[in-house]
């Protein structure tokens, strides 16, 4: 979700409850946001883990960690599909890569927080 749509919810939430039910409205709102905030932190907690036990910058197949990337998704998203926190290229802004057993690597580089653009590596 979209973080701006997301807070924007999160105030018309809040403002509607507050014209509905006064306080305890409000403190209702308050409650539920704060909910949906720990829910995220837990689930970004919970792939970290998960990745911190495995290797580093590994997939099983870096052909298919190829095949599944889309244009716009989060680091977030990307580690909890490989279940591995990449490896920085060096010299790169916001370039991260993942290899598989083979050699093959993928290099993805974002812009913003979000995929921008991505490329496989074979060896020869």
């Amino acid at each position: 979700m979209n973080p701006v749509f997301g807070w924007a919810l999160a105030a018309v939430l809040a403002y509607v409850s507050w014209h509905v039910y006064s306080w305890p409205g409000l403190a209702m709102a308050a409650s539920a946001i704060v909910f949906w905030l720990l829910l995220q932190f837990n689930r970004a907690l919970r792939v970290m883990k998960k990745a911190a036990d495995s290797r580093l910058a590994g997939v099983a197949s870096a052909v298919m960690f190829h095949a599944g990337l889309d244009e716009g998704m989060t680091m977030l998203q990307i580690v909890a599909n490989t279940n591995s926190i990449g490896r920085k290229v060096e010299g790169g802004d916001d370039d991260w890569r993942w290899s598989d057993p083979g050699g093959s690597s993928v290099v993805l580089h974002f812009e913003r927080g979000r995929l921008k653009r991505w490329q496989i590596e074979r060896p020869t």
